[in-house]
């Protein structure tokens, strides 16, 4: 279709054509080729705060009276220096939150393998009426039921 001057022509024109483009990019917008900026080096000490990945949750209730709940979160944490931090549990109405935090030393040299974690969580179920509640520890959820209020009875007299 193309004789060789042709095709040297189309791959000329193109070319000329694509860096045209490149070099009109909007005012503000990085090049394709902009080495990212730089960033510091963590300092001796700092740590890195996240967030535990939980794969599954589990809601325990003993066979007591009053009834005491347990959720047992279980997940990974992402290397060899990541350790659970803090464990912290609200209840809004019917439904407790648990949120699982991670730290790490920032600058560790750390093994790459998935440490397996579990955790067991007391809820404070205490005076709580009868009813289904929801449990959510970090986006991973599971629910229970109470069948009868659990209140301690008030003595007789």
């Amino acid at each position: 279709m193309f004789d060789t001057k042709g095709r040297m022509f189309v791959i000329a024109t193109l070319t000329l054509l694509s860096v045209t483009l490149l070099s009109c990019a909007p005012a503000g917008q990085p090049s394709p080729t902009a080495e990212p900026e730089p960033t510091s080096a963590p300092a001796p000490g700092d740590v890195v705060q996240g967030v535990a990945v939980v794969e599954s949750l589990d809601v325990l209730i003993l066979e007591s009276f009053p009834v005491q709940v347990q959720a047992v979160v279980r997940g990974n944490l992402p290397d060899g220096c990541t350790t659970l931090d803090q464990v912290t549990t609200t209840r809004e109405e019917n439904l407790f939150r648990i949120e699982l935090t991670t730290q790490r030393p920032a600058d560790a040299i750390c093994t790459e393998a998935l440490v397996p974690f579990e955790e067991v969580v007391p809820l404070d179920v205490l005076g709580l009426p009868a009813g289904e509640y929801t449990v959510d520890a970090n986006g991973v959820t599971a629910t229970f039921a109470l069948d009868i209020d659990n209140v301690l009875p008030e003595p007789t007299p």
